[in-house]
């Protein structure tokens, strides 16, 4: 159904892997399913597509049916999802974005609802999946669908561990910041200086300096249930940011092993050194 949720529903499974495409006429679909297959016999076995379609195109109902009976020809086997909500529940966000129901031509709103429900009725009955949206905000929807469409044993979350240097300012997208400045600096070691916080003698030196491993066991810890509540929320993505004078050393050095602690099974690390090499 419009404003029943398709935009929440198709973010989450882009970010669960699948390749999504928006509003697209039902006419359409065996042409996708063609490209699918080429893709499959080029070695793309584990390709997942999800086509959003929705009711604006007429005769919407047969001409899905026909897509979906295209597809199977080619070997696919089509799974339908249909999102469902209240009357009133659809009444309230098309007014809250203030935008005219796609059926209601010169009618009131519930006409261009009812409308719709009459369109896809016999849609409705075949799907594999009904959702009701009807009390779900876009987080709790993803948090249901997470378990239909998601992938099990792939990593549900990453965080960009970034270090950088307070001198040349905060990162703007930072969630967390780290002040490495509590560590000796090596740049006052003169066999230290020119090298950067990714040379061995460098990171050796910051990591066994008196703090350095406590700080990054309490990270770690911190962190644990940070990221759970994360996943809850179907928050996909963070950034830790490890800052020290100039980013070049101690920064740098902590930023590499605090990513190597937080990577498991179902969290993805990167790190980016936003200001090695400016000094």
């Amino acid at each position: 159904m419009s404003g029943a949720g398709r935009s929440t529903a198709a973010n989450v499974l882009e970010d669960h892997g699948w390749y999504v495409v928006d509003n697209l006429p039902p006419q359409l679909i065996p042409a996708m399913g063609v490209l699918a297959t080429q893709a499959r016999d080029d070695g793309h076995r584990d390709l997942r597509i999800a086509a959003v379609v929705d009711v604006r195109t007429r005769p919407f109902s047969s001409e899905l049916q026909e897509g979906l009976a295209a597809v199977r020809e080619h070997g696919w086997r089509p799974q339908l999802m249909f999102l469902d909500a209240t009357d009133e529940a659809l009444v309230r966000r098309f007014e809250s974005v203030r935008r005219p129901h796609p059926l209601q031509g010169e009618g009131r709103l519930l006409d261009g609802i009812q409308a719709e429900r009459e369109v896809l009725g016999d849609l409705r009955a075949d799907a594999h999946v009904v959702i009701d949206t009807s009390g779900l905000n876009v987080h709790q929807l993803g948090r249901k669908l997470t378990p239909i469409v998601g992938v099990a044993g792939g990593p549900s979350l990453r965080l960009a561990v970034m270090s950088f240097g307070f001198k040349y300012g905060v990162p703007l997208d930072a969630d967390f910041v780290f002040d490495m400045r509590f560590l000796p600096n090596p740049f006052w070691v003169p066999e230290l200086r020119s090298l950067t916080g990714v040379d061995a003698p460098v990171s050796e030196f910051v990591l066994a300096q008196e703090g350095a491993g406590s700080f990054l066991d309490r990270v770690v810890s911190v962190m644990e249930p940070v990221t759970a509540g994360y996943r809850r929320e179907g928050r996909r993505y963070a950034t830790i940011a490890v800052g020290c004078t100039g980013g070049k050393h101690r920064s740098v050095a902590v930023a590499q092993a605090l990513s190597a602690r937080l990577a498991d099974d179902d969290t993805a690390t990167f790190v980016v050194h936003r200001d090695l090499g400016r000094e």
